[in-house]
């Protein structure tokens, strides 16, 4: 059974930082991309962060609005990605997902957490 359980949210003022954690499991977490999405009230989905999959060498990339703020990285042996997110803004407030992602023989496995909250006061 696969889950993604993503932890690290919560209240910071402006300018602080948060580290958010996503847990995988009932899949192969090297052969996956990882991405980090967010949707603020009111809002669609966006992109933050991503790290490629074994076959990319985990490269990784990021949404234009993160401007070097936020990094993404992943640890293979512990089956998790996190997403460290500096000098943070009200305007990051949204709740943050964990994405994993994989294309094998034109078949697409994308899987989704819950997501965790992620609140920046002015």
């Amino acid at each position: 059974q696969v889950e993604l359980v993503e932890s690290g949210g919560g209240l910071v003022q402006a300018g602080g930082s948060l580290r958010l954690s996503c847990v995988a499991s009932g899949f192969t977490f090297s052969e996956y991309s990882m991405k980090w999405y967010r949707q603020a009230p009111g809002k669609e989905r966006e992109f933050v962060a991503g790290s490629g999959s074994s076959a990319s060498g985990h490269s990784t990339f990021y949404g234009d609005f993160v401007k070097g703020r936020f990094t993404i990285s992943r640890d293979n042996a512990k089956n998790t990605v996190y997403l460290q997110m500096n000098s943070l803004k009200p305007e990051d407030t949204a709740v943050y997902y964990c994405n994993a992602k994989e294309l094998l023989f034109s078949q697409v496995y994308q899987y989704w957490g819950h997501g965790t909250q992620v609140t920046v006061s002015s």
